[in-house]
């Protein structure tokens, strides 16, 4: 019990609690002398094993329920968890503080006048469908609610990890609705479920606190590529892309969102696990994939600088034999070369194996030129920031 009461030491208001009893009573049972540090105490905390008391979720859920009633739904009496709760922090926002986009306005690329070829947009193609998703709209939200070829999708963006994920909403035969929780685990947003208010890790996709925990629930995650208004428009002719349209009323310049805190290295919350070998908001490409010989899921990271100066990338990981492709703006994309041997890129848009064949770069696959049935799959990957990455993932392999 006395990490639980160190954990108090971040109350909504200090007028609830008097910091200074509890400091006082800290420092007794534990011996350590560390004032108001919170950072400190965090760090103490998480050293500890994790022994909770009974009615810490119940406890932390009546405590959250201060700032918002709804947090105590997330954390009833014996809820179960599969990640340390006293790692789970209020994010400063209420639930859906950050409001969802739930299928938006868009329009058609001729007529998304506000615009500009370099602005940064998350782009999605599924079953022939091409949409963009521009970051000075998305960050705003931090997700959207959207069908985009046919299949219903939650995509997620985590602003403190740099990281877009597009999900499946159809798990296990049920159509989840999300919203976004106003918590975070190691500064990653969690996502709630409206149907049964579990508490989801958007890194992963499957539920980590509440009552799916356990049920073997894990959303389908899909390919999505960070890249420029003008590349994405000039591959995708036939795109759509967001409305400014949101019914809400918020800055939509590009870079305005967030701006201070795209702008340092600097980090909104304190994370339990550091790595110095990067910059904390370095951009890498990660993914991870099922280990060959258990049920592990092995993660992966590439710095997206090493990609820029190596445009077409192999590296074999998790049994599989993988090539990105990275775009002269920057666009990394992954693919499963299987037997192919990529040696460099062949124009716009195309790349050359070792035996001097053509292949287009599509968002589905790599297709041989001379024969379209031939195709090298696309697998899903995304850009995180290094700290959030290693965060969630400590035992990531780094290429740099």
């Amino acid at each position: 019990m006395v990490w639980d009461l160190a954990r108090l030491l971040r109350p909504p208001s200090p007028r609830l609690l008097s910091f200074v009893t509890i400091v006082r009573f800290l420092e007794q049972q534990t011996g350590q002398q560390l004032g108001q540090n919170l950072g400190g105490w965090n760090d103490w905390v998480w050293a500890q094993p994790y022994e909770p008391h009974p009615d810490y979720a119940w406890l932390k859920g009546q405590w959250y329920s201060q700032i918002d009633p709804r947090f105590a739904d997330f954390f009833p009496r014996g809820t179960p968890s599969v990640i340390r709760l006293d790692e789970i922090e209020w994010g400063g926002v209420a639930v859906n503080g950050i409001p969802p986009l739930e299928y938006p306005a868009r329009l058609a690329a001729a007529d998304a006048d506000y615009l500009e070829d370099d602005n940064i947009v998350f782009g999605i193609a599924m079953n022939g469908e091409a949409r963009a998703y521009p970051k000075r709209v998305l960050a705003w939200h931090e997700m959207a609610l959207d069908r985009l070829g046919g299949v219903e999708l939650t995509i997620v963006y985590c602003t403190l990890c740099g990281t877009v994920i597009p999900f499946e909403s159809v798990a296990g035969g049920e159509h989840h609705r999300f919203g976004t929780s106003g918590l975070l685990y190691r500064s990653n947003k969690l996502m709630f479920d409206h149907g049964t208010n579990s508490l989801w890790n958007t890194f992963e996709g499957v539920p980590v606190v509440g009552p799916l925990v356990g049920s073997g629930a894990r959303l389908t995650p899909h390919a999505v590529v960070t890249t420029t208004w003008g590349e994405w428009r000039a591959r995708h002719s036939d795109t759509t892309v967001l409305s400014l349209e949101t019914g809400h009323r918020r800055n939509y310049a590009e870079g305005a969102a967030y701006r201070a805190y795209f702008g340092t290295d600097a980090l909104m919350f304190q994370v339990s696990r550091m790595d110095n070998r990067l910059l904390n908001k370095e951009e890498v490409v990660v993914m991870r994939f099922a280990a060959p010989d258990s049920e592990r899921r092995l993660p992966l990271a590439i710095t997206a600088r090493f990609l820029a100066a190596n445009p077409v990338f192999h590296h074999r990981f998790a049994g599989l034999n993988l090539v990105v492709v990275t775009s002269a703006a920057g666009a990394n994309r992954v693919y499963d070369a299987g037997d192919t041997r990529f040696v460099e890129a062949a124009g716009a848009g195309e790349v050359a194996d070792d035996a001097g064949r053509i292949w287009r770069v599509t968002e589905g696959a790599l297709r041989l030129a001379s024969d379209a049935g031939v195709r090298r799959e696309r697998l899903p990957a995304q850009r995180a920031f290094w700290f959030g990455w290693y965060a969630q993932f400590p035992d990531t392999e780094l290429v740099r």
